[in-house]
């Protein structure tokens, strides 16, 4: 998993997938959470609301890898982090 994360170019597409998940998941949980509280049940509502506040923190951790990322794909020679043997 190291080796992986080593290579900027898999680090950004890690993040970009934790933006779309967390994107999702805050969408769904305000959608459901805010949107059916009448038609959800008391466990299902503690899910959607918790979803408000597992996606944003997706969103965080997605963007910070994004910028990592980006800064290491500014340096000059990080291509070779991303070579396969």
């Amino acid at each position: 998993m190291i080796e992986f994360l080593s290579c900027p170019k898999n680090v950004l597409r890690v993040s970009t997938q934790l933006l779309v998940a967390g994107l999702v998941i805050l969408l769904a949980g305000i959608g459901a959470g805010y949107g059916m509280e009448g038609q959800l049940s008391i466990p299902a509502l503690v899910v959607a609301h918790s979803g408000v506040v597992i996606g944003p923190t997706m969103l965080k951790i997605g963007y910070v890898m994004r910028l990592i990322a980006q800064h290491y794909m500014r340096k000059a020679g990080w291509e070779a982090n991303c070579a396969v043997a």
